[in-house]
C-alpha cells in the first residue's frame, strides 16, 4: 500500500463502518457527536386537499465537513428519513440544489463523490388527504440519517425531526424562498437519452443563448455512469448534447433522472426518456478537460513574458526604456523601482480579470480586453498617447511619472506598469489562450491567481534588471542622452496616438474622429499652458484648470453622441468573407464545404499583423477560392455576445481565434494566434479537389 492510497482507504473504511452504524441503529436515536446539525421546518399552514411545503436545513459546525447528494457518488452516504406522519398526510421527492464534486485519488484511479459545503437545505411537499381525520394543528415526526465527512473521516449523523402543521390559513415562512432559489430548477420540457455499448447520451433542452461555462452533469441513478471520467459537451441548436462513460455492467433503466450543473453554480434538474440523440455539434469547453492548474499557471506567466516582444506591446516600449534607462542608479533605487514597477503591472491585471470576471457573473457577454470594445476607453487612450507624444517632446512635464527621464520615481514606475498592463491587453499570444480561457471556467480565487501570474510575466524582465546587478550594469549610464532619447521616443508613441486614432475612426466614423481629436488638442494645450504658467501667476493658472475641466466635461458629452449617431466602417477585404453567425457557420457545413473561421478586432495588434502576413494575400485567397470554402469574419471590435458565446465555446477568453472546419468534420482545426504567411494557405490547399467545379 502507497502513501498515497493511505487516505483513500481510510475514507472508505470510515465509509463502511458508517453503513453498518446506520444499519444497526435502532429507532432511537444514539448519542452521536453531531457535525451536521438538521432542523425541520414547515413553510405555513395546510388545508385539508392541499399541500404546503417543508425543509430540511444542514448546517456544519465548521467548513471542513460536508454532506451528500441523493446520490453520493463513488463513496459516501444519502440522506435517509423514516418518518411518523398522521393518516392522510404523506411527503413527496425531497428536491436539492447542484452538489459539487470531490475527487480523490485511488492510485491510478480517481474517485468523484457528489457533495454539499456549507450551509443547503432540501426541500419537498407535505400533502393533507381531503378526507383526512384531522381536527387541529398536527405533528412531523421522522428520523434522519446521513453521513457527515471532511477529507480524513467519516461520521454517521442521526437527527430527530420535529415540527408542527397548522391547519388552514396563515403566513408563509419567508425563509423558503431563499431556500426555493438555491435548488435546482426543473426544466419545462423532458430531455432523451441514448444507451450506447460505452457511452451514455443525453439531449438537453437548454436555450442557444444560455451561457454554459464549464458544465456538469449528476446522474441521480445510481451505478449507471462512472462518475469520474471525463464527460463531453456539444451544443446543437437548443440542445446541450452530453457524453458520459458507462459504468461496466450497468443496467439499462427506462427514465434517467439528474441535475446539470453549469459554470456559474446554477443547477437545472431534468428527467430524460428514451430517444434520438443528435450526432456532432459544436463542442463545450468542460471543466474536467483543463490542464493541471500549475500548467496554466506557467501558460500565463509565459504569456505575459512573450507580450514583452509582441507587437500588440510595442508602443509602451518608450515608457519601457526610460524606465530602464532610469534604473541604472543605485541598487536598492532600482529594486525598488522594479518592484513598483511589477507591482503596477500585477495589481492592474488582477483588476482588470476581477472585473471581467465579475461583469460575466452578472450576465455580461465579454472577455478579455473588453474595455476597448468600449468608445470611451479607446478615445481615453487615444487622449493619453497623444499627451505622452507630446511630453516626450518636451511641452510639459508630468511631475513624478517614470516617463520624464528624471530621477528615480517609485509612483511614476507604479503608473507605468498599470499604463503596460492597460495597453498590453488587446494581445493574447501564444501561451495566454489556454490560461485565459480556462480563467473564464475557474472559481474566481483560481482565476484572479491566473491573471496575476500574467502581469508577473510581463514585469519579469524589469524585476531581473532590477535585482541582478550583472544585467544591469549592461545598460547605459544616465545622462543628458535620456533627453535625446525621451524625444526620439515621441515618434512610436506619436505614431501609437495615430493608431489609436485610425481606430476611432474604425469605431465611429470621421465626426467621432474629429471630435476626439478636438479633445486631446484642446487638453494638451491647455496642460502645456499649465505648465508654462506654474510659477507665474496663481489666478492664471486656476482659470486654465477652469477651462481644462469644462473641455473635458463638454467633450465627454458630445463624443458619445457623435459616436452613436455614426455608423463603423466596414473594411475592405481580399477574401470572400461573410459576417460569422451560428446559422451561417452551420449552413456551410450543412453543404458539405470547407469553412475557414476566423474572429479579429480593429484593436487587436496581433490580428492585424496576421491578416497583412497571412490573410489578406492573392494566393491564400485563391487557395480558398480553389477549396470551395466558405470564409466566416468575426469581428469583435464592438461587443458582441453570439461571438463571446462562441468563443467561451472553444475556450478562449478573446481574439484572434483561427479554426478550420474540413468538409464533413464535426470538429475544427484550430491554427496557432501568430501565423505565417501560409498558414491558411496550405490548408486551403490540402483540400481543394482537382477539377471541382460546384462553386
Amino acid at each position: 500500500m502507497t502513501r498515497a492510497t493511505l487516505p483513500l482507504v481510510r475514507r472508505l473504511l470510515a465509509t463502511i463502518c458508517a453503513l453498518i452504524a446506520l444499519a444497526l441503529m435502532p429507532g432511537s436515536a444514539i448519542a452521536q457527536e453531531t457535525y451536521i446539525p438538521a432542523r425541520l421546518a414547515v413553510e405555513g399552514p395546510v388545508q385539508p386537499g392541499g399541500e404546503t411545503r417543508i425543509a430540511i436545513r444542514f448546517t456544519p459546525v465548521s467548513q471542513e465537513w460536508h454532506g451528500y447528494w441523493s446520490n453520493p457518488g463513488d463513496a459516501g452516504l444519502g440522506m435517509a428519513i423514516d418518518w411518523e406522519l398522521p393518516e392522510g398526510v404523506s411527503i413527496g421527492e425531497f428536491r436539492y440544489p447542484a452538489p459539487t464534486t470531490l475527487v480523490q485519488q485511488a492510485g491510478n484511479r480517481p474517485l468523484m463523490n457528489h457533495i454539499f459545503e456549507g450551509d443547503y437545505a432540501v426541500v419537498a411537499p407535505l400533502r393533507v388527504a381531503a378526507d383526512a381525520a384531522l381536527n387541529g394543528p398536527f405533528e412531523l415526526r421522522g428520523t434522519a440519517r446521513y453521513l457527515a465527512c471532511t477529507d480524513k473521516i467519516c461520521v454517521p449523523q442521526v437527527a430527530q425531526l420535529r415540527a408542527v402543521v397548522a391547519l388552514g390559513e396563515g403566513a408563509r415562512d419567508a425563509r423558503f424562498a431563499q431556500y426555493q432559489s438555491a435548488l435546482a430548477a426543473p426544466l419545462d420540457r423532458a430531455a432523451r437519452f441514448a444507451l450506447g455499448d460505452e457511452r451514455l447520451r443525453l439531449a438537453i433542452p437548454l436555450p442557444a443563448t444560455l451561457e454554459m461555462g464549464a458544465p456538469h452533469v449528476f446522474i441521480e441513478t445510481r451505478d449507471l455512469v462512472d462518475y469520474a471520467a471525463p464527460q463531453t459537451y456539444y451544443r446543437a441548436d437548443d440542445l446541450l448534447i452530453a457524453e458520459i462513460p458507462l459504468k461496466t455492467g450497468a443496467e439499462r433503466p427506462g427514465v434517467i433522472a439528474g441535475i446539470i450543473r453549469l459554470g456559474d453554480g446554477t443547477g437545472l434538474s431534468f428527467t430524460a426518456e428514451p430517444g434520438a440523440v443528435p450526432t456532432g455539434g459544436e463542442p463545450i469547453r468542460a471543466d474536467n478537460d483543463l490542464p493541471a492548474w500549475w500548467i496554466l499557471i506557467g501558460a500565463a506567466l509565459l504569456g505575459g513574458l512573450v507580450l514583452n516582444i509582441m507587437p500588440c506591446v510595442f508602443p509602451i516600449l518608450s515608457l519601457k526604456a526610460l524606465s530602464l534607462a532610469k534604473a541604472g542608479g543605485a541598487e536598492r533605487a532600482a529594486r525598488m523601482d522594479a518592484l513598483a514597477y511589477a507591482a503596477g503591472v500585477i495589481i492592474a491585471c488582477i483588476a482588470l480579470g476581477g472585473v471581467l470576471l465579475a461583469l460575466r457573473a452578472s450576465g455580461e457577454a465579454i472577455g478579455w480586453a473588453f474595455q476597448l470594445q468600449n468608445p470611451e476607453v479607446v478615445v481615453a487612450l487615444f487622449l493619453l498617447a497623444v499627451a505622452l507624444t507630446a511630453n516626450f517632446l518636451g511641452a510639459f512635464e508630468i511631475p513624478g511619472m517614470a516617463i520624464t527621464g528624471s530621477g528615480a520615481s517609485r509612483r511614476g514606475s507604479f503608473a507605468t506598469g498599470v499604463l503596460a498592463a492597460f495597453v498590453a491587453t488587446p494581445c493574447t499570444g501564444p501561451f495566454m489562450a489556454a490560461a485565459l480561457g480556462a480563467a473564464l471556467v475557474l472559481p474566481w480565487p483560481l482565476a484572479l491567481g491566473l491573471f496575476a501570474a500574467l502581469g508577473l510575466g510581463i514585469a519579469l524582465p524589469f524585476l531581473l534588471i532590477g535585482f541582478v546587478p550583472a544585467i544591469r550594469q549592461r545598460l547605459p549610464r544616465p545622462g543628458k542622452w535620456m533627453e535625446t532619447f525621451r524625444r526620439w521616443m515621441a515618434l512610436p508613441m506619436g505614431l501609437t496616438a495615430l493608431a489609436l486614432g485610425w481606430l476611432v475612426w474604425r469605431m465611429g466614423g470621421t465626426m467621432f474622429l474629429l471630435a476626439s481629436a478636438v479633445m486631446a488638442g484642446s487638453i494638451t494645450l491647455i496642460v502645456a499652458l499649465l505648465w508654462s504658467q506654474r510659477l507665474r501667476n496663481y489666478k492664471y493658472r486656476t482659470v486654465l484648470m477652469i477651462a481644462q475641466g469644462f473641455t473635458v466635461l463638454s467633450m465627454l458629452i458630445i463624443a458619445p453622441r457623435v459616436f452613436d449617431s455614426g455608423e463603423r466602417l466596414m473594411e475592405v477585404s481580399m477574401l470572400d468573407s461573410q459576417p460569422f453567425s451560428e446559422a451561417a457557420l452551420a449552413q456551410a457545413r450543412e453543404e458539405g464545404r470547407p469553412v475557414f473561421l476566423y474572429f479579429t478586432a480593429d484593436w487587436c495588434v496581433t490580428c492585424k499583423v496576421n491578416e497583412g502576413i497571412a490573410l489578406e494575400r492573392e494566393a491564400t485567397a485563391q487557395a480558398l477560392d480553389a477549396a470551395n470554402a466558405v470564409v466566416l469574419r468575426g469581428d469583435w471590435t464592438r461587443r458582441d455576445p453570439e461571438i463571446t458565446a462562441f468563443l467561451t465555446q472553444q475556450g478562449v477568453a478573446g481574439v484572434p481565434l483561427y479554426l478550420w472546419y474540413p468538409a464533413g468534420a464535426s470538429t475544427p482545426q484550430r491554427l496557432p494566434q501568430v501565423l505565417t504567411p501560409r498558414s491558411v494557405e496550405r490548408l486551403a490547399s490540402a483540400s481543394a479537389r482537382p477539377g471541382d467545379t460546384s462553386r
